[in-house]
């Protein structure tokens, strides 16, 4: 009777665990969608959160919902996309970092202090000042940003292979990578025209204005595709961060699981930045202060840094575009306004271990 009594405690506890995970992350969703109708509201054309809300609705459900062409045009030909742009970035630079600290068992681990970030910068310096590249007309900078981000990928690959598949060696070849692609950036930036330098510095501090519906789609098929198999092993990787020698104790090719982990973050991430330019912090910070909230178990910390990535991102859009309107400020710039100090905050607060 005591033993049954003992496994009922322990399932409601673990409802409740779960269940207090599960209301972080519905609570993060609503955040993003009331952003978003705060965000669609912001332009020279004056529309209400209800006027946006009504023209989503009415394509979705055109019985039931009424909007204007003049709402509809504003809503879906000029603001929507970017919007969403901003969810799907945030939430693949998010998804990206929390995959990487967790093979890697490095808090510091993100896309930007693994180099891949860097090599997408090169990749768009080279293309901008010399007009060299993996791909024609417009898609010269985004094809450039994308393949540089693979070649990094597998160059820290091959640097770790080397010398052993481990967390230690990975990071110390993406520094490695890291600081060699930007001096890279730095030599063409120095043998640039004043112009071409400048708009090498816009791309490398991150937008959203140079999205669009085939951007959007792009960058959210890639991450649909990646995403489920960071799911499926998210036990593997919590295995992991036990220690690898525990982790092969339970089963789990932990060099497999390493190397495919970082393959799909950072195809995710090359399929965000190559778009939007090269935004730091999400990457970084997202999965912290999801872990702070929920804690280390993957099953629940990937989807919920996913959805806060996305959170901080428009939300800094949002800002970025009200704080010196009709200027809109770079979104990687207020990235790190809004986000450094509640990260700070939370990092002061929590006493207890979280990594």
């Amino acid at each position: 009777m005591d033993c049954m009594e003992s496994r009922i405690a322990l399932k409601e506890e673990y409802t409740r665990f779960v269940g207090r995970k599960l209301l972080f992350m519905a609570a993060l969703s609503l955040s993003i969608v009331i952003i978003a109708g705060i965000s669609a509201t912001l332009g020279s054309a004056n529309l209400s959160v209800f006027e946006v809300y009504s023209a989503i609705l009415a394509r979705a459900f055109p019985g039931y919902f009424e909007t204007t062409w003049f709402a509809d045009t504003i809503v879906w030909g000029l603001r929507l996309h970017r919007i969403l742009m901003g969810v799907v970035a945030g939430a693949g630079l998010g998804v990206a970092g929390a995959a990487m600290q967790g093979i890697l068992k490095n808090p510091l681990a993100s896309p930007f202090t693994l180099g891949i970030s860097s090599a997408a910068s090169f990749g768009a310096a080279l293309a901008i000042i010399l007009g060299a590249g993996f791909a024609g007309g417009e898609y010269l900078i985004i094809g450039n940003a994308f393949v540089f981000t693979l070649l990094a990928t597998f160059a820290v690959y091959g640097l770790a292979k080397y010398k052993g598949i481990t967390p230690e060696t990975m990071i110390l070849a993406g520094i490695a990578i890291m600081y060699f692609f930007s001096a890279m950036t730095s030599f063409l930036q120095y043998v640039g025209r004043a112009e071409q330098v400048q708009e090498v510095v816009f791309w490398m501090m991150g937008s959203l204005g140079r999205s669009s519906w085939d951007k959007v789609y792009a960058s959210a098929l890639m991450i649909i595709i990646c995403l489920p198999y960071l799911i499926l092993k998210s036990w593997d990787i919590n295995a992991i961060g036990a220690g690898d020698e525990t982790a092969k104790s339970l089963g789990v090719n932990v060099e497999r699981i390493r190397v495919l982990s970082m393959i799909f973050a950072s195809l995710i991430t090359a399929s965000v930045i190559c778009f939007t330019g090269t935004i730091g912090f999400i990457g970084l910070v997202a999965p912290h202060m999801t872990r702070m909230v929920i804690g280390g178990d993957h099953r629940f910390l990937i989807p919920g840094s996913a959805l806060m990535g996305s959170v901080i991102l428009l939300a800094a859009d949002t800002l970025a575009r009200t704080v010196l309107a009709p200027v809109i400020l770079p979104v990687g710039i207020m990235t790190s306004f809004l986000g450094v100090p509640f990260f700070v905050y939370l990092f002061m607060k929590r006493r207890k271990e979280f990594w």
